[in-house]
């Protein structure tokens, strides 16, 4: 079987002129527009740059977003309570909700992430009891997933249960409910909020803990029937590259349930790697974090097969890799761009195969009854006859049969 095969659909087209009658021996154009497969990013970004009132800094972001938009069709956003409302009752709606409408405007798909988390919980929460505490959680969730509806449609609901009872680097609201309702309760809880205000979206369990703790959660959680749509996956590979043998190996593990699988946070770096020793990235720090030219290639060489085999594999939906620019979380040199904007060598790799041996571009000409049969990667196309133009969607749903009227 061809490789990729599964990303791909065939499709008799039958194009029609504007007035009804067949376009019959004409010359069309099929361009891909968009890839059904959610190539993503983080997007945290486009808000700074909705939110700023510096000019100088808001062209730099529009540059760097520019570039974004170039290679990727899906975006994470902030939602991280302690940041989205750091003042009980006042919300960064406002540039949340701007960014996260004009990455739609743009083609862009847009996840919030997350909408539990005992990390950069509100520090405000500590002041009420379990109870008030799960209250205002549940209530945080339908305000938030009922505000974005039709803008945002996918979660990160909860993130990193897997440590979240157990967590002990400083005291949180979060840890706080969740040793008291235990996991399944509280993951429960908070996805039974976010289904019943909206229940098309796609809701996400992530978490960075692939041992076996994380299959023994998820099968206690599908057991008590919570609605996870998608399995996520991080991979912050500060450390090093994980590869092969270990994608492989978390990609069969993790089938196993036969979710859908997104690897939500990934991160390889371009400079000196992080000591082996180091258990808590976080426990990383350093006054600054160089790119070197061996480590972007290194870098380039690794996103590369990484991709490759993630998207070769049939449960996996979405990759979304960290950082779009050096200089992020840890300050590592994770980005695909540099802190001033310019290329990284994994930019141009990644896009060598997500707009070039990835996307679909076909030169044809129709039959004398207007139809012209195709495969292509799954996704949005465009049409042009020179006469006149069309967009259609080619997602193998269909029995492979399409009409496209020119206008």
């Amino acid at each position: 079987m061809e490789r990729f095969s599964h990303r791909k659909a065939e499709a008799r087209l039958r194009v029609l002129q504007s007035d009804g009658t067949p376009a019959a021996h004409l010359p069309v154009r099929v361009d891909q527009v968009s890839h059904a497969f959610l190539f993503g990013c983080g997007a945290f970004d486009s808000v700074a740059m909705m939110k700023t009132e510096d000019e100088g800094k808001r062209a730099f972001l529009s540059q760097r977003m520019d570039k974004w938009l170039a290679l990727f069709n899906y975006g994470t956003l902030p939602f991280y309570w302690g940041r989205y409302e750091p003042v009980e009752g006042k919300t960064a709606y406002p540039e949340t909700m701007a960014a996260a409408r004009w990455l739609r405007e743009k083609g862009v798909k847009v996840k919030g992430h997350p909408l539990c988390w005992h990390t950069a919980c509100a520090n405000w929460l500590m002041q009420y009891s379990n109870e008030e505490i799960l209250r205002r959680q549940l209530e945080r969730i339908h305000r938030d997933v009922t505000a974005y509806r039709g803008v945002i449609g996918l979660w990160d609901v909860i993130n990193e249960v897997v440590i979240m009872p157990v967590f002990d680097k400083y005291d949180n609201a979060i840890t706080r409910i969740c040793k008291d309702l235990g996991r399944i309760r509280l993951v429960k809880e908070v996805f039974a909020a976010a289904k019943e205000c909206d229940p098309g979206a796609t809701l996400l369990i992530n978490d960075f803990n692939t041992s076996v703790s994380y299959e023994i959660l998820l099968e206690g959680l599908l057991e008590a029937n919570v609605p996870i749509s998608a399995i996520g996956i991080q991979s912050h590979q500060h450390q090093g590259y994980w590869g092969k043998e270990k994608l492989c190996d978390v990609l069969e593990r993790f089938s196993r349930f036969g979710l859908p699988i997104h690897f939500t946070e990934n991160t390889l770096i371009s400079g000196e790697i992080m000591p082996a020793h180091i258990v808590d990235l976080n426990d990383w720090q350093v006054d600054a974090w160089p790119s070197t030219p061996e480590g972007e290639d290194r870098q380039a060489r690794e996103i590369a097969e990484m991709y490759t085999i993630l998207f070769d594999h049939p449960l996996v939906e979405a990759i979304t890799t960290w950082d779009f620019n050096d200089g992020c979380w840890l300050k590592a040199p994770s980005g695909f761009v540099r802190e001033d904007n310019s290329e990284k060598p994994s930019y141009h790799a990644l896009m060598r195969l997500i707009h070039g041996a990835w996307e679909t571009h076909e030169a044809l000409t129709t039959d004398g009854e207007g139809y012209v049969t195709f495969s292509g990667f799954k996704g949005e196309y465009a049409l042009d006859a020179g006469c006149g133009k069309g967009t259609f969607e080619l997602s193998g749903d269909l029995d492979g049969q399409i009409t496209l009227s020119l206008e």
